[in-house]
């Protein structure tokens, strides 16, 4: 027997407009089918059934869960998660995101604590911490960045960590106080192409981003770090390489590409799924523009296999002298 789901009916439908209410008054855009390789199966394991336990007991949030990553499965079924601070509710409203937007609670003074008692917990050798945007906070959120980066230094020295961080746009010092706090890691992602900014990401901005990376290395020059971009928006292959060249530009060191997967009828609809083949010759041009690492699949996410791939990036570094 075959059951089908009716996956925007009515309450999925009321749900999704309270998630993203900037959304509602959008035209439906057609979600398409998606191809045989980029098709995942339900997450049932032990281990990831182990994981949620531990992230709900903690009371935290994941973007895993929030953005409705495909890898979820397999990630946790291995214990890694990657935490998202500062609360589900974002004050930007991407058009390719499904994290809810809206105007987001008080920062909770216990979440560092809690959150490295859940690395503790989950034994993790390498953490990522990414957040929402919190435009309402004078410094957009950096200083609780570095307080959970210090308590899971306390709570669990040995586990390297990673920062996906917002662009801290017009928050004056506030990537310094996150570069200080001496993440192993520091992430910010690019997510598409400048020509698609106005209607992708429009509270955001491209150079801006460019420059923040850019600073990172100014401030702690053995930092690694990493961006990531999404396509199938409409970009084109030209303004890819591009974008490759300016992140050079500013000595960042992993680039990932993934696959953008439309997560409801109101988000930016999927221009193109872009083949297998074509992932593996935009990697090979990357390698070619000089970065240390590049994972690039339909399936890449930017904390996909995070820790394994900062062994990766060490010893790339190290190959290099």
């Amino acid at each position: 027997m075959t059951v089908t789901i009716d996956l925007l009916n009515k309450e999925t439908r009321q749900k999704a407009a309270q998630r993203h209410p900037e959304k509602a008054h959008r035209p439906d855009n057609v979600i398409a089918r998606k191809p045989d390789w980029i098709r995942v199966k339900a997450p049932t394991s032990r281990g990831y059934l182990e994981t949620r336990e531990i992230v709900k007991s903690n009371k935290l949030v994941t973007v895993c869960e929030e953005a409705g990553c495909p890898n979820i499965g397999e990630c946790w079924d291995k214990k890694h998660a990657t935490f998202m601070i500062m609360g589900e509710v974002c004050t930007r409203a991407c058009a390719f995101c499904n994290v809810a937007t809206g105007k987001p609670a008080a920062l909770d003074r216990s979440e560092p604590e809690s959150v490295a008692r859940a690395v503790r917990d989950m034994g993790l050798s390498h953490a990522v911490i990414t957040s929402v945007d919190r435009d309402d906070l004078d410094d957009g959120g950096a200083r609780h960045f570095a307080e959970v980066i210090g308590a899971i230094r306390e709570a669990s020295p040995a586990t390297t960590i990673e920062v996906l961080t917002p662009d801290f746009l017009r928050k004056d010092g506030a990537l310094e106080i996150v570069v200080a706090a001496k993440p192993d890691v520091f992430n910010h992602n690019l997510e598409t192409v400048p020509s698609n900014y106005l209607t992708v990401r429009p509270g955001a901005r491209y150079f801006h981003s460019i420059r923040l990376l850019q600073r990172v290395k100014e401030l702690d020059a053995t930092m690694f770090t990493k961006s990531g971009i999404m396509v199938g928006l409409g970009e084109e292959r030209n303004e890819v390489l591009q974008l490759m060249d300016d992140l050079r530009t500013a000595q960042v060191d992993f680039l990932t590409i993934g696959q953008y997967l439309q997560p409801t009828k109101k988000h930016h609809p999927v221009m193109a799924f872009v083949t297998p083949e074509e992932f593996k010759a935009y990697e090979t041009v990357a390698y070619t523009k000089g970065f240390l690492l590049v994972a690039a699949s339909p399936l890449t996410r930017s904390s996909h296999h995070a820790g394994d791939d900062f062994a990766k990036l060490r010893a790339a570094r190290l190959a290099q002298g």
